[in-house]
């Protein structure tokens, strides 16, 4: 078994001490919340409420992902019955390991879910006793849902790795990862039906909530009054804790086990003998990362509540970032140096990777917080709707402009890197080796997408806080607490769609960053399976080959293309529908109900909800199911066509695609967000405040903009990941042997 937890050398045993540790801070966590005070009977009538919404409809959600999960195993594994090669590719071992990583996805969502619906009304009741009191219940609350998450990613991963190994045996660790990727696969695939069912909910009670009732009856925002309050308020949960922890899951899941891969193709290099640490690396380096973000949350607080809390979150990233890069420098070497004295050069690709999350998040926070960007989107909501929406749509394409020439430096410098120290160990120079493709620099670029994923932890907690004070501002909004308890709540729900803006962003770098990881692994697996029968040395550099310029294959990039912006249109359109049935009900029940408006009379919540449940439900399956069908059909139509170049138009349509991807996620999520915080600096007071002409505009275009940064743009982040997840299970297919 080369999977061995005892042998010092490869410091596995990190990985159970990483979550023995992190296990402690979540209990921790866990006690220090649920022993706080719950607030009055209003408060928790109305947490209770949201609680029982989200349930209802996390309960009919994963049923349907466990049902569709279970026909695609089955599939799966009734492919292995073909016969030779594709029996040792797709086979019931994959469809197993599919299970474990769709269960543990959902399990992700589900729990993050769990822990902000029980966060929300205790920082409600904390924010009437101090911001302090509120701030830290709110991050120790998202901290727990990063903890678990990442603890279920990173066990999850190395349990299924382990238990396959000692199953599956071998001289290498190459039989186990062809087991293996279907964990990546599964998670990816619950993940996308999480993220989009989630994102299609909260945004349909979102945009009718707002429309109707900010727009139409000149309620506030979370106004008891209005019908879909609370399912707008559900939505915060279903949509940005069980969908985004179900992306971060997924996003550590792939992109190790495409490193992993990575890892096993350096290994066989000739005539080298190295050690599969190079293989179990990025699993180390993740549980340190794991480490250094528990020590990062625990810092986070205020004592003045008048301070800065984005500056006080990101004193616990820095310190973050730091002991992350101390624990790199350390784990690089110490698992390393006895295959290479050129271990400097992948530290290096780790210090690319996190100069680029740490740039990622500093250009999402000058386009989606108070600076230039969103102020001009306010002030142009002066002269109306149309000026408001142009103005968003621009800055959105903008905004895409240095991510990508981060995103492109990134990739350039690890790969450089990894192929110099490539280089010096087989005796070439630099230019030598980046003639064709080095496996080095790819395995350099692996490094650096792990070394950003590090820290996912904290950024997750992050993420989970947004919604929580979002919740939290919605109880004490509706329960009809003090002012000064409002603006506390308020402060915080600022910080909190500032955060979550930066996690989306940070998700898509790490796609972007992880898209030649993912597309190495793919064509990885293709040569395998070449040389594997055809008895000839086939090398990734034999066939990582995609030339455009042959028509043939730039169609695979043309449908890669095609299927992104379908896929967005789908989304997006999706929440146009959900909310017109929101708006039709919403109206209704102010028309009929005059009581409703005068506080004499109840909404009808759960009509609003059933509508959000069916909306999403009903809309989810079909664009979820085509990153799955699109390549797989196409790949194999291409096999019986023209088969020597089916792999490389699968590999067109995987490249091409993402690429679009890349650019569709970043444009619509920094759109939405600058759309949205727009709004929100109208209503402090700005060009007129609320109820101006500039803040009804400033409410149109943020109603345009959350489908874009709810719903579609992190949709997009799984589905660019999942087209790589699928073709790596099923690459087989698409090679003729």
């Amino acid at each position: 078994m080369i999977v061995d937890i005892l042998d010092t050398s490869n410091m596995l045993f990190m990985i159970p001490i990483a979550a023995v540790i992190a296990l402690i801070f979540a209990l921790y966590f866990f006690r220090n919340i649920w022993s706080r005070d719950k607030g009055t009977p209003d408060m928790q009538k109305i947490s209770d409420a949201i609680e029982t919404g989200a349930m209802a409809y996390l309960r009919r959600q994963y049923m349907t992902i466990g049902i569709i999960s279970i026909i695609l195993a089955i599939i799966i594994a009734a492919v292995g019955f073909v016969g030779e090669p594709t029996s040792r590719y797709i086979n019931y071992k994959v469809a197993i390991a599919f299970l474990i990583g769709a269960g543990f996805s959902i399990l992700s969502g589900f729990i993050g879910m769990k822990i902000s619906v029980n966060s929300n009304i205790r920082t409600a009741s904390a924010a009437k006793k101090s911001f302090n009191d509120a701030l830290v219940c709110s991050f120790r609350g998202g901290a727990i849902s990063g903890i678990a998450v990442s603890l279920l990613s990173l066990g999850g991963l190395f349990t299924v790795v382990a238990v396959y190994n000692a199953l599956i045996g071998g001289d290498t660790m190459t039989p186990t990862l062809h087991a293996v990727v279907g964990y990546a696969f599964g998670a990816s695939f619950a993940a996308l039906f999480a993220q989009l069912g989630g994102g299609i909910y909260t945004k349909a009670a979102d945009v009718g909530a707002d429309l109707v009732g900010k727009v139409e009856a000149g309620i506030p925002e979370d106004d008891p009054r209005n019908p879909a309050v609370i399912a707008d308020l559900v939505g915060d949960n279903v949509g940005d804790c069980a969908g985004r922890g179900a992306d971060i899951f997924e996003s550590t899941a792939a992109e190790i086990i495409g490193a992993m891969v990575i890892g096993t193709a350096v290994v066989a290099l000739a005539p080298h003998t190295f050690s599969n640490n190079w293989v179990f690396l990025p699993l180390v380096l993740m549980a340190f990362g794991l480490i250094a973000s528990l020590i990062g949350i625990s810092v986070v607080r205020m004592k003045d509540e008048e301070g800065d809390v984005l500056k006080a979150l990101n004193i616990g990233y820095y310190l973050t970032i730091a002991l992350v890069l101390i624990f790199l420098g350390v784990t690089i070497y110490f698992m390393l140096h006895n295959d290479t004295s050129q271990w400097y050069y992948f530290f290096g690709c780790g210090v690319v990777g996190i100069a680029l999350g740490l740039a990622i998040v500093y250009i999402t926070q000058y386009y989606t917080g108070d600076h230039k960007p969103v102020k001009d989107i306010a002030k142009a909501s002066e002269t109306g709707a149309a000026t408001n929406v142009i103005s968003g749509i621009s800055i959105g394409m903008e905004s895409t402009v240095l991510p990508m020439v981060c995103i492109a430096v990134a990739i350039i410098a690890t790969y450089v890197l990894g192929a110099a120290a490539g280089a010096a160990i087989d005796g070439k120079t630099i230019s030598e080796s980046l003639q064709g493709i080095s496996i080095y620099g790819l395995y350099g670029t692996a490094i650096g997408t792990i070394a950003m994923l590090a820290s996912s932890a904290f950024i997750l907690a992050e993420d989970t806080f947004g919604p929580i004070t979002d919740n939290a501002g919605g109880i004490v909004e509706m329960s009809n607490q003090p002012e000064e308890v409002r603006k506390r709540t308020d402060k915080l729900d600022s910080i909190g769609n500032t955060t979550k803006a930066l996690t989306k962003g940070y998700a898509m770098a790490s796609a972007a960053l992880a898209a030649f990881l993912l597309f190495a692994a793919f064509f990885e697996i293709v040569a395998e399976i070449l040389r594997e029968h055809t008895g000839l040395p086939y090398t990734i550099s034999d066939v990582f080959n995609v030339n455009l310029g042959n028509p043939l294959i730039f169609v695979g990039g043309l449908i890669g293309i095609v299927l992104v912006v379908f896929f967005a249109s789908l989304a997006i359109r999706a929440v146009g529908t959900a909310a017109g049935e929101m708006i039709e009900e919403v109206r209704r029940q102010f028309r009929e109900d005059k009581g409703i408006m005068e506080g004499t009379s109840d909404p009808d919540y759960a009509k609003c909800v059933d509508i959000a449940t069916r909306g999403a439900l009903r809309a989810m399956v079909v664009p979820a199911l085509l990153p799955i069908l699109v390549p797989v059909v196409f790949g194999i139509i291409y096999r019986i066509v023209f088969p020597d170049i089916a792999y490389m138009a699968v590999g067109a349509l995987i490249m091409v695609g993402t690429g679009v991807g890349i650019f569709m996620a970043n444009f619509l999520n920094n759109g939405g967000g600058a759309w949205d915080n727009a709004k929100k600096y109208i209503e402090r007071g700005n060009h007129g405040g609320k109820k101006s002409p500039a803040h009804a505009a400033a409410v149109v275009g943020d109603t345009i903009g959350d489908p874009f940064k709810d719903t579609a743009g992190p949709s997009i982040h799984v589905l660019v990941k999942l087209l790589s997840t699928i073709c790596l299970v099923t690459a087989v297919l698409f090679v003729v042997v």
